[in-house]
């Protein structure tokens, strides 16, 4: 007697990924199997291990400029990275946030989105996303274990072996490839050109403000740093650009002429036309590429810059669903009201306590500074602020201290647990430069450190005024999300 089992298998792949995906030509049968295997749990330890395996590679600071590794590993595995369309982010300060912004939009026009970012903030997990979510752990360890054997067949015929950053750029290109996806938002790790994500042709690349920042590997002026985030602007595609200095101006767009991309530049493509402040973020009106204006749109994120990037991401997305070339009608209004209103973006003034505000934001060099000061100036009614601060060593410190001195009644500086974060001591003497002695305190462990600060921002006795801003990096920011309950 023959059982069919057919039925009773079509009836799991739906359960399981979603009619679409059975009249999707990208899904193979791995990608089918894959999805009937029940993934056993990991416990932290499994996690950890993946983990420390992983960091034990090239780190992501340490940069060799090439794409060969890259692209020998995906020549392995089938090129995951061009079964699905992608937008890529670069740019020095927003490339988080505004990666963010564009998939819960993508979302919110029901499709399905994958989003890779970096650094974390609390999990490992948090850099490879499926449908808004991080992938579980369960997930990030088989998709390890499955790329592994190809990791060392590369190692095995490079001069270097591959580092942390390219193994997980490959693992959330199969991740991406076997969901399957709809479309990938990939942020680059540090640059453009030669960064281990530019491996994709993304129809759209978006470039956020530059500035300058990791000045040892891209340059030190805007203009060669923008040389190298130009680097993902692909042939014939879309560029989405912030405004941005005049010297990296002209350098995306003659990189934009040489390759024949078209340009949509905020100020005059597109842009921010009205921002108010409002409880819990602002409202915004924004003019699409398009042309048309998106009014009344809440958006839950403080501050000038997420505005800003909040225009990127409706340029992006229009310019994705061809809007302004292909046909002039705009975005759904009600679709993109529902996507902004849903956006978060942690560690990005993100207010995690209340009497005293506690507020974390990853701010890690002095143009990011300058606009955090200037978000908490306008967002929050403080009388006393006190900051804790603890950034890495390679960053331009004395540029942060000085542009957040002006909100800072008094700073506390601490050091975050990793080896690229700044001694302490150190630290202080190049706070102490900035503030004068009086208003520097030491504090050698970060929990301390938010307790000193607790208690100097109650000391005026105005609780309703009195706040703590933790800064410095994202590490910080992860590091003090888990001490404080986030």
């Amino acid at each position: 007697m023959t059982v069919d089992i057919w039925p009773t298998l079509h009836k799991t792949i739906i359960n399981r990924l979603g009619t679409k995906v059975l009249r999707s030509p990208k899904v193979g049968l791995l990608t089918v199997l894959r999805s009937l295997r029940t993934l056993a749990p990991v416990s932290d330890t499994e996690l950890t291990a993946v983990t420390a395996e992983l960091v034990a590679k090239w780190p992501e600071t340490k940069i060799d400029p090439s794409l060969e590794r890259i692209k020998a590993l995906m020549d392995i595995l089938g090129q995951p990275q061009r079964s699905y369309p992608s937008i890529h982010i670069t740019g020095t300060n927003g490339k988080t946030s505004t990666a963010r912004m564009i998939e819960q939009l993508l979302r919110t026009f029901e499709l399905r989105t994958g989003r890779y970012t970096s650094p974390h903030v609390e999990s490992i997990t948090e850099r490879i996303s499926l449908d808004g979510e991080s992938i579980s752990p369960e997930l990030f360890v088989q998709t390890y274990e499955d790329i592994k054997p190809y990791v060392a067949m590369v190692d095995a015929q490079q001069p270097n072996p591959m580092s942390f950053f390219e193994v997980v750029t490959a693992m959330a290109y199969a991740c991406f490839a076997d969901a399957p996806v709809d479309v990938a938002i990939v942020e680059v790790g540090i640059g453009g050109t030669w960064d281990a994500t530019n491996v994709i042709d993304a129809v759209v690349s978006v470039i956020t403000p530059i500035a300058l920042d990791h000045t040892d590997r891209l340059g030190d002026t805007t203009a060669l740093i923008a040389g190298e985030k130009s680097g993902i602007i692909k042939k014939g595609g879309l560029a989405v650009v912030a405004q941005q200095p005049l010297d990296a101006a002209e350098v995306i767009l003659r990189r934009a002429v040489e390759i024949d991309a078209t340009v949509a530049r905020e100020g005059m493509e597109f842009g921010v036309l009205r921002r108010d402040v409002a409880v819990g973020g602002q409202l915004v009106t924004l003019r699409g590429i398009s042309g048309h204006e998106y009014e009344e749109i809440f958006l839950p994120l403080h501050g000038a810059h997420q505005a800003q990037n909040a225009a990127l991401a409706l340029a992006a997305v229009e310019g994705f669903f061809g809007v302004g070339a292909a046909h002039d009608q705009p975005l759904d209004i009600d679709k993109v009201r529902a996507a902004f209103a849903g956006v978060s973006s942690p560690g990005r003034l993100e207010v995690v306590r209340r009497s005293p505000t506690i507020v974390l934001d990853a701010a890690h060099n002095p143009a990011g500074a300058r606009s955090t000061a200037e978000a908490i100036g306008e967002a929050f009614a403080f009388t006393r602020l006190v900051g804790v601060f603890s950034p890495s060593g390679d960053k331009d410190v004395t540029g942060v201290l000085e542009a957040l001195e002006p909100v800072l009644a008094e700073i506390v500086v601490t050091q975050n647990s990793t080896q690229r974060a700044l001694d302490v001591d150190s630290l202080a003497e190049l706070a102490v430069e900035v503030f004068g002695p009086d208003r520097v305190h030491v504090e050698r462990r970060l929990d301390d450190a938010i307790d000193a600060a607790v208690t100097l921002a109650e000391e005026e006795g105005d609780l309703g005024g009195a706040g703590v801003l933790i800064t410095g990096s994202i590490i910080t920011i992860g590091e003090a999300r888990l001490l404080l309950g986030k």
